[in-house]
């Protein structure tokens, strides 16, 4: 059990000194897009800087770990954020883009010792991918606080 003199608090909401990245995947743009706006509405909530975010977009999921070590490369953040959604098909590459994905953002974390949340969706359908990237559940914004609680840790 672990002693609560080791337990760090949450950081608080005021992430105003940070730059921040946000990779966005444009495949399934309406979904993308909405996720968006949600991480974007967090960085603000945070007190994040306008001048402070930059963003790249891309084509699709695949292309998303390529773009947040550019990212990291050029622009120096000290979180990234990676929105995308991966939507099951009639084959099995919906898994193999996801494993690819998730592999590539764990790595280049570790590599760049940056954190980049995780914000790609991996649904059946669309309507899970409406619902997943709306309101409460907008996993945009829940992508951009993982990102500021692990940079302000």
């Amino acid at each position: 059990m672990l002693r609560k003199e080791f337990l760090k608090k949450i950081p608080t909401k005021d992430a105003s000194a940070l730059k921040v990245g946000i990779v966005l995947s444009e495949f399934n743009a309406d979904i993308t897009e909405s996720m968006f706006e949600g991480a974007i509405k967090t960085l603000k909530e945070w007190k994040v800087e306008e001048e402070n975010i930059e963003v790249y977009r891309v084509y699709g999921a695949f292309d998303l770990a390529y773009a947040c070590d550019l990212m990291i490369k050029k622009y120096n953040p000290q979180a990234v954020i990676a929105l995308g959604c991966i939507i099951k098909g009639d084959t099995d590459h919906d898994s193999y883009i996801a494993s690819a994905v998730t592999r590539g953002i764990i790595d280049l974390t570790i590599k760049h010792s940056t954190p980049i949340s995780l914000g790609i969706l991996t649904t059946n359908n669309l309507e899970q991918a409406q619902v997943r990237s709306s309101g409460d559940t907008n996993h945009g914004d829940k992508a951009a606080v993982a990102a500021l609680q692990a940079a302000l840790l």
